[in-house]
């Protein structure tokens, strides 16, 4: 091989291992400069429980105590045992209200759009307040101190699936029905009483919005009235024989009375009876008649 030859290859052999040096280092340098750094992903934190606590207050005198009734989602039922705490706060409660006579507690259940109400009232908060309601009058303080009311609060957010408190209290200085408003609430519901029909053995009551609004209107008004009690009626169509329909009636009238009592009306001011077939409103002799007499009459004494 001629020195000539010899050199011509050297001189290639260079030239490839720097090409070969060349892309491998510029390769990987690039890959460095253009790599992304890995990013952490980013949990999001759940939203923290609100709580609302048993508090009230009046001019200079003031009550609070973290501790409040608390509720399962689309529940007006009070969660038991209630906490240690509340014994004194109801106590509390009860002296301020003996001490300032006059003086009434307004109490506010909260209830959030997306629960579902299997009451008989017209929303979830109202049937809440209703419950506190009944569990103060159980310890010790009249009802005719007592108003009730409801309040949507979609801002709530539940703990495990219970809401901590969703009770509010405020002091008042008069009742909701006082003076001429309870004799207003009475004719009200004299004049348009509560009617619920019944097809061939129903053992379901549901109750349009009017018809929720009413239980709440007598509600209020056994709460507000001394010795008041409401009346259910039984009535039946005229087929089958007359005593057995007595019956019927009774039982749909013993029926909306268990309805009531569920629903926080005390059963000592319930009065039931039946009318069987004795009392129709249509004629029995077409179904559409027979199914308007099909039913129970709630009303006021």
């Amino acid at each position: 091989m001629t020195r000539t030859t010899k050199y011509l290859l050297l001189m290639l052999l260079t030239i490839l291992i720097g090409t070969f040096f060349y892309i491998t280092c510029c390769s990987e340098c690039g890959a460095t400069e253009t790599a992304e750094p890995q990013k952490e992903a980013v949990i999001p934190s759940a939203p923290k429980p609100t709580s609302y606590p048993f508090a009230f207050s009046d001019g200079d005198y003031a009550y609070s105590e973290n501790d409040n009734y608390n509720f399962n989602a689309s529940s007006s039922d009070i969660l038991m045992p209630l906490a240690s705490s509340m014994g004194a706060s109801i106590t509390d409660l009860k002296t301020f209200l003996s001490e300032n006579v006059g003086k009434v507690i307004n109490v506010t259940g909260y209830y959030k759009s997306d629960e579902t109400n299997n009451t008989a009232y017209p929303n979830l908060g109202l049937a809440r307040a209703n419950a506190v309601k009944n569990h103060l009058v159980e310890n010790g303080i009249s009802s005719a101190s007592i108003n009730t009311m409801g309040k949507l609060m979609d801002d709530m957010v539940p703990d495990n699936g219970i809401y901590l408190g969703p009770i509010a209290y405020a002091v008042s200085g008069e009742s909701e029905t006082a003076g001429d408003d309870i004799k207003a609430l009475y004719d009200k519901i004299k004049a348009d009483p509560l009617v619920l029909y019944f097809d061939t053995a129903q053992a379901s009551i549901s109750l349009s919005a009017e018809q929720r609004q009413k239980v709440a209107d007598i509600s209020r008004y056994l709460d507000k009235v001394d010795g008041a009690a409401v009346n259910i009626i039984g009535h039946t169509d005229n087929t089958g024989v007359a005593a057995t329909n007595m019956r019927l009636g009774q039982n749909r009238a013993d029926f909306a009375k268990a309805y009531l009592m569920r629903n926080g009306i005390s059963e000592a001011k319930i009065n039931t009876s039946s009318k069987g077939q004795t009392d129709p409103i249509e004629s029995n002799a077409t179904e559409e008649g027979r199914s308007k007499n099909r039913r129970t009459v709630v009303t006021l004494n």
